[in-house]
């Protein structure tokens, strides 16, 4: 027992493996300028974040954030921290706050004079910041400092670029100031400084875990815990506001997925049509417009009354009559209704079925067109991808024949093998990109 557990540690240790400490501090050093190289790259970086999120190009996005340098100083400021080096904190400090104001002036500046100036969803993904993107960064600061300290820092750091997504935070702020949409300011400089401050706070355990010499040798033990717990006190006033987020955005999803089943399942009723929803999780609010025979009271009361089935009890649910035909007219009056009118009612049905039927084609072409886009994202950084297929498929179980699961399906051909590293970075690019984590890659290698 006691040589396994003594071989474990061996593995998992990260001693053995660490950079010689000048070598680290020097590394630390240089990414910490902003002079010369590393000013003309993080210029570089922040237009081309701003285009990438003007023109809604994650591939573009990705690009800006894989050469943007503004780890350097996030790690420096912790790992000054953890030595107790505060010359070196004050330079991390002053650099880092010049490199966020250049970062937003300049997008503030780009945004002002691009013609468009439209919210896509890379943007508005920048500013509902939560829990998950806590997390999101703290993993990544500790594989970036990681990776800095070891000896195969491998590809470490571009990964760690790309999945905590220090650049175009500060580039939505700056759409948010340029387009007077102060929102979009304030969610996005929070998602940054949830970033840095993570980022940050990972780099300071592992320096320390690490055991990386103690700079200012003459610090008491007293400054030391001061020093620890204002740190946990900041990460924890930074965290808190991010759980309320991630909570409310879990009930929000679950709103919305009750919402759809209940408004699948009211589609029809009495020869009425659901024409048309929206579901609205903030207000906890359905609206449903019907189209055909006038409903009454006691049928909008029984519609609504289904909602409870669907945990949708204490929602504010409004029905409004699009096209209504009054079928409760007397015998004399329906006598006299005209081939006119008839007409029209069969009219008004028939187009209900056509709009149905493009909705589906619709939702294929979709589908069609999503493979195309997730192709063009991929190819850039992996090169041996052939191609990409999209599909949504029934799935039959043999012990239940009456139950049909809906499985969202993507097929991506290539050159040469994938390892099973780019598998499941691939994977998980796809679930955050799709915001779907039931998706099914299927890797499938071709000559």
């Amino acid at each position: 027992m006691y040589h396994l557990i003594r071989k474990a540690i061996f593995y998992i240790s990260l001693k053995r493996q660490t950079e010689d400490f000048d070598e680290i501090h020097d590394s630390i050093l240089q990414g910490i300028s902003f002079k010369g190289t590393n000013l003309w790259i993080l210029v570089c970086a922040i237009l081309i974040a701003s285009v990438g999120l003007n023109t809604n190009s994650t591939a573009v996005i990705i690009g800006a954030m894989l050469i943007s340098p503004l780890m350097g100083p996030i790690n420096g400021m912790g790992y000054s921290i953890a030595i107790h080096d505060f010359k070196l904190l004050n330079q991390s400090i002053k650099n880092f706050c010049f490199a966020v104001l250049a970062s937003i002036v300049a997008s503030t500046i780009y945004f002002a004079i691009t013609p468009v100036h439209t919210a896509h969803s890379e943007l508005l993904a920048r500013t509902n910041p939560t829990i998950y993107d806590v997390l999101i960064a703290l993993f990544g600061g500790f594989a970036g400092i990681i990776a800095i300290s070891s000896k195969q820092k491998g590809n470490v750091i571009p990964g760690v670029a790309i999945a905590t997504a220090l650049m175009p935070p500060l580039c939505t702020a700056g759409y948010g100031l340029a387009t007077f949409q102060f929102s979009f300011f304030y969610g996005a400089m929070y998602l940054f400084t949830i970033n840095t401050v993570c980022i940050a706070y990972a780099s300071v355990l592992i320096s320390q875990m690490l055991k990386f010499p103690i700079r200012d040798s003459q610090i008491s033990e007293k400054r030391k815990k001061r020093i620890h717990h204002g740190l946990s006190l900041i990460l924890l006033i930074i965290i808190l506001p991010s759980i309320y987020l991630g909570y409310q955005m879990s009930q929000n999803e679950k709103f919305r997925s009750n919402a759809d089943k209940y408004t699948r399942n009211i589609e029809i009723y009495k020869g009425n049509y659901l024409l048309n929803k929206k579901i609205n999780p903030n207000k906890r609010e359905i609206n449903l417009v019907y189209g055909g025979s006038l409903l009454s009271e006691a049928d909008k009361k029984a519609i609504i009354n289904k909602a409870i089935a669907y945990s949708l009890a204490d929602v504010k649910i409004v029905i409004e009559q699009g096209l209504a035909i009054d079928q409760n007219v007397d015998k004399e009056a329906a006598n006299a209704q005209s081939e006119e009118e008839r007409l029209m009612q069969q009219i008004a049905r028939l187009n209900l079925e056509i709009s149905n039927y493009k909705q589906k084609m619709d939702s294929v072409n979709s589908h069609q067109l999503l493979g195309k886009q997730l192709l063009s994202e991929l190819s850039p950084i992996y090169p041996q991808i052939k191609n990409c297929m999209y599909t949504n498929a029934n799935i039959y179980s043999k012990s239940d024949s009456i139950k049909v699961d809906k499985s969202s399906i993507l097929m991506i051909s290539s050159n040469q093998k994938f390892s099973i590293l780019d598998q499941e970075k691939i994977e998980s690019w796809i679930n955050k990109r799709l915001n779907n984590n039931k998706i099914k890659v299927i890797f499938n290698e071709s000559n």
